[in-house]
This record gives C-alpha cells, structure tokens and sequence, in this order.
C-alpha cells in the first residue's frame, strides 16, 4: 500500500450484501475519487451459522484482501434469545413476517459497528463499510437509515481528534436485495463464494427468512443463483 493511499475496511459477513460491498469497494471510484486499501474484518458472536465467516475468509482470499476476525462470542450468554445464537427454531418464511423478530440479535450492528470503527481508528481507514440494506428495514432496527446516522454522529464525537474524517460507508442502505444482486453482477461477484442461510446446515435450507430473501434477489434480478438449497 502507498502512503497516499486510503484505507476501507469492511465488515462483511460472508453473505451476499457484504460480498458485493467488498467487490465495490475495489472499485475505489465508486467511493470517492482516488485509490485506496480494502481490509475486512468479520465477527464470530457465537452464531449457529458461523460456517457463513468460511465463506468470508474464502471470498477475501480470492480477492486478496487482508481478513480478521474479531471473536467476541463471550458475549452470547449475555445477549441470547435470538433464534441466530440459542437453540430456538429458525423461522421460516418471508422477512415481512412478525416471526422474524425472533431473529433479532439485541444491538448487534451497534455492538459490531463500534469495534469496526475502533480498529479503524487504530489502522488510520477512512471509511467503516457496512451493508444493510432496504430489505433488512422491517424486522431489524439497527439496519435503517435513521441508525446509520446517528451512528455516524456517534462516531464523530468518539474519535474527535483521532479521525476525523472516519465515515460510515452503508451503499445499500437504501436498495433492495435484488438490486444489489444485479450490481453484484456487474461487479462479476462470485455468489458461489457466499453463505445465507441462518440454519448453517449442509446446504441452504431454502426456507428460512434469509433463504427466501436470496432467492427472490436472483429470481428478480435475472441472476443466475449458484446456490444448492434443500427445500
């Protein structure tokens, strides 16, 4: 990396809007103009299905960007309940359903978001990308657009001083799963390289809220969907 150069670091979680928020970033234009460094960094919060950070450290690899994870699972006994983390049913059916609530990992985006822009600050980055999206809106607080900015405005008095210039990078928060499928697919993201599913099984249940969602992207999008569902 050149001196001059700026650094991004993504969180990505091996899914789709992550996947496709990485490729994008290397695409320095579509941020802001000049060249810069793209790192991730990845969260291990004791999920059921954390065979989605394989996909993670296996799409960095093809693309040859640095990847942590960060291991902050201790905190699972202390924020569970969440049909993500605890041994309780994965909904199935659409995102829009009220049973999804059951999927909500309590401040999850905060929690991570905040140690995101901790080591940031540390590697001198001058943007913290994040990917949620406009699908994610009904069921998870901590996805709209409203949280982004105040978390922005969190971040700049956090690091007065430090980082100034620190941002928050969410490109998607305003777009469906669909329409990140299709710049997926003039980025040529590998979709085959990323994992969805909630119930972490063999293959991708098809069913769950997650499931669902990816499918109806590819279906909508006219993308050609990699994926091996069971159902």
């Amino acid at each position: 990396m050149k001196k001059n150069d700026g650094i991004i670091l993504c969180v990505i979680s091996g899914g789709m809007d992550s996947a496709t928020m990485l490729y994008k970033a290397q695409q320095s234009s579509m941020v802001r103009e000049g060249k810069f460094h793209v790192e991730a960094i990845s969260f291990n919060y004791g999920q059921r299905h954390s065979k989605e950070l394989s996909y993670a450290a296996m799409l960095c690899e093809k693309l040859k960007v640095r990847h942590d994870i960060i291991d902050i699972s201790t905190l699972k006994p202390h924020i569970g309940g969440s049909a993500l983390t605890d041994d309780i049913d994965v909904p199935e059916g659409h995102y829009a359903s009220e049973s999804m609530a059951l999927t909500v990992v309590p401040n999850r985006n905060a929690i991570m978001l905040s140690i995101a822009v901790g080591i940031a600050v540390a590697r001198k980055a001058e943007f913290v990308g994040a990917a949620m999206h406009a699908g994610d809106h009904a069921v998870y607080p901590d996805c709209r657009p409203k949280f982004v900015k105040a978390f922005q405005r969190m971040t700049d008095v956090a690091t007065e001083g430090f980082a100034d210039l620190l941002h928050i990078w969410a490109p998607f928060i305003h777009c469906s799963k669909t329409d990140i499928a299709k710049e997926g697919e003039t980025l040529d993201v590998d979709y085959s390289l990323t994992w969805s599913c909630y119930k972490g099984e063999e293959n991708h249940c098809g069913v769950c809220g997650t499931c669902v969602e990816r499918k109806e992207a590819f279906r909508d999008s006219g993308v050609p969907d990699p994926t091996v569902y069971a159902y």
